[in-house]
């Protein structure tokens, strides 16, 4: 997408202070827009916020909780005068199987994860609903669609950010706000390789999907700032997988068309 597409807009994006959200901070200042960061990190947040200017704010935003949310938002347009994008980006992982898992540890996944989705959608929405257009942008996961080992907090969450969304879009769409969806397959950021593997390393966990590799945080980013952008006009209430085929299938290794074979 050429530079300059996100002119004249205002974003608000959450987990914005590293990883995938830091990228996307990125992408969307440089496609021209000005953006309010909300995470809980506070030091990243704020050199972030310093190396990128007068185009971006930050302010600590634990989505989970309601108060928060609304300062947020009352930040934004103190700052900015308006909102036309929200990027719900904010979440957390848990490896635990479901005998592993205590309702607690449940309610903490489901409090960022999915509640903290549905505050963004419902009090940064009402703005945009008052304006009469924004772009919704809801970070949901390959996972979203299909089940993972030890992931069963993770995956509910983000089925469930799959639903609200086409809710979101019935309900939002014919009063000019586009609500879609992102679901991202491996990604190399501290959440997708914690472990700080180097990225060869890494991409060999990723042998059995189409593209071989595991994906960049600007790749996922440059998707959110496209469904944010006027280009992407008819879109609303789209699912759209930013995971190097991962969700197409896996190889029947050896067999006709795997890597490797003739």
């Amino acid at each position: 997408m050429a530079e300059g597409n996100l002119d004249g807009k205002v974003a608000v994006i959450t987990g914005g202070a590293r990883g995938m959200g830091a990228a996307t901070v990125r992408r969307f200042v440089a496609e021209g827009a000005r953006v309010l960061i909300g995470d809980v990190l506070d030091d990243e947040g704020t050199a972030l916020a310093a190396e990128l200017g007068e185009a971006a704010r930050f302010v600590h935003l634990d989505v989970s909780s309601e108060a928060e949310w609304t300062a947020a938002r009352d930040a934004a347009l103190e700052a900015f005068g308006q909102i036309d994008v929200l990027v719900n980006n904010a979440g957390v992982l848990l490896f635990r199987t479901i005998q592993e898992t205590s309702l607690d540890d449940y309610k903490r996944v489901l409090g960022i994860n999915l509640e903290g989705t549905f505050l963004g959608v419902r009090i940064i929405g009402a703005h945009m609903l008052e304006r009469g257009s924004g772009s919704i942008v809801n970070i949901s996961s390959a996972d979203g669609m299909k089940g993972a080992n030890g992931l069963g907090a993770y995956c509910s969450t983000k089925w469930g950010i799959r639903g609200l969304t086409r809710v979101a879009a019935m309900e939002y769409g014919h009063r000019g706000v586009r609500v879609n969806s992102v679901h991202p397959g491996g990604v190399d950021t501290s959440m997708g390789n914690p472990f700080s593997e180097e990225r060869a390393e890494v991409n060999k966990r990723y042998h059995m999907v189409p593209l071989q590799r595991v994906g960049d945080p600007d790749e996922v980013a440059r998707v959110s700032a496209f469904l944010a952008s006027d280009a992407a006009s008819y879109l609303c209430g789209s699912e759209i997988a930013v995971d190097g085929g991962m969700l197409t299938g896996q190889y029947y290794v050896g067999f006709p068309g795997a890597p490797g074979v003739e």
